[in-house]
């Protein structure tokens, strides 16, 4: 923790205590929160950014997609449109977030929208597009919706157990408020990971009876892909690759070309991060760009580049990914 954050200190605790009176007053019913008579499920965290909320979505659609029409709802991070929108797919990540993009680009039959205001957005997909099922992404702090099951992730090497409220550190509301999950997914875990270390985690984040606990790992395409075509990642061995990253938390995918022994430099930026002209021109010099799905979204309209790829990802549950699939599927049902 930087020394600056340390100062803040007493900001986080002004924070914590406005953000528990806020809960509280939802609790008790003070301040609203709607409820619905479809599915809804919200994918969310306690601390910002690079828990894995994006795969998780694209888990759920994996899942559920074949047998209903799930429609995914975000707020559309980054996006410098207001209200709501219904993807088509045309659009570009400035007009609706990349997250909602790639969604609908892998997804092309799936309904997916965006809409700051949550509830405006439930109302109009439930009533004037029959969706069936509602994914809710990043929504667990967006208290005036009362989804009907919660998913609350944590990264295995940054647990929020171990963490502390903002600005001195990345949690955006109170240990406690884990309480209103059903489902707690510890992501970006080794994928050997032990039966004894998985214990071990669970003693440590003491969770209530009605709380399930499961365990997750990402996993690398072994396929790069640029536009329409796919090669290899292996077909980059040789090559000198410069690698974009606009994520929260790109350690895990640099560990991932190490182990593979790629050479690239790396370009670093902050998550949803907005590409100035300076920094389009110096990755449109590269002579191999290597990105991110989520980075690729952003970069693909404003660079013209032969040599642009990206890498997908997936989420696996560790041994019982059955378990999670039929808790959620017995919840739509």
């Amino acid at each position: 923790m930087s020394i600056l954050r340390k100062f803040l200190f007493p900001f986080a605790v002004i924070y914590g205590i406005i953000i528990r009176v806020r809960n509280f007053l939802y609790d008790v019913n003070f301040l609203k929160s709607k409820s619905y008579d479809i599915p809804v499920i919200c994918v969310g965290n306690l601390s910002v950014g690079g828990t894995g909320k994006t795969p998780m979505i694209e888990y759920l659609l994996n899942l559920l997609s074949p047998n209903y029409k799930v429609v995914t709802l975000s707020r559309g991070y980054g996006r410098k449109t207001k209200g709501f929108i219904l993807l088509s797919g045309k659009e570009n990540a400035t007009e609706v977030g990349d997250e909602p993009l790639q969604f609908k680009t892998k997804f092309q039959d799936v309904l997916v929208a965006v809409d700051e205001d949550r509830q405006h957005g439930i109302e109009l997909l439930k009533n004037n597009l029959k969706a069936k099922i509602i994914l809710l992404d990043d929504a667990f702090q967006h208290r005036k919706v009362r989804a009907g099951l919660n998913i609350v992730l944590t990264k295995y090497d940054n647990l929020y157990i171990n963490d502390f409220m903002l600005p001195t550190g990345d949690l955006r509301e109170p240990i406690i408020g884990v309480e209103r999950a059903q489902l707690i997914v510890v992501t970006k875990c080794p994928k050997d990971l032990s039966l004894k270390e998985r214990g071990r985690i669970r003693d440590k984040l003491r969770l209530r009876n009605y709380q399930k606990l499961f365990f997750s790992y990402i996993d690398y395409s072994e396929m790069t892909y640029a536009g329409n075509s796919a090669e290899p990642i292996s077909n980059l061995e040789e090559k000198k690759i410069t690698l974009v990253t606009g994520i929260a938390n790109p350690e895990s995918l640099l560990a991932y070309l190490e182990d593979l022994k790629l050479n690239y430099d790396h370009l670093k930026f902050p998550d949803h991060h907005n590409f100035s002209n300076v920094e389009l021109e110096q990755i449109s010099k590269a002579p191999l760009v290597l990105t991110t799905e989520k980075d690729y979204m952003r970069l693909k309209d404003k660079i013209k580049h032969d040599n642009l790829y990206y890498l997908p990802i997936k989420m696996k549950m560790i041994n019982n990914n059955a378990g999670f699939d039929e808790i959620i599927q017995n919840f739509v049902k």
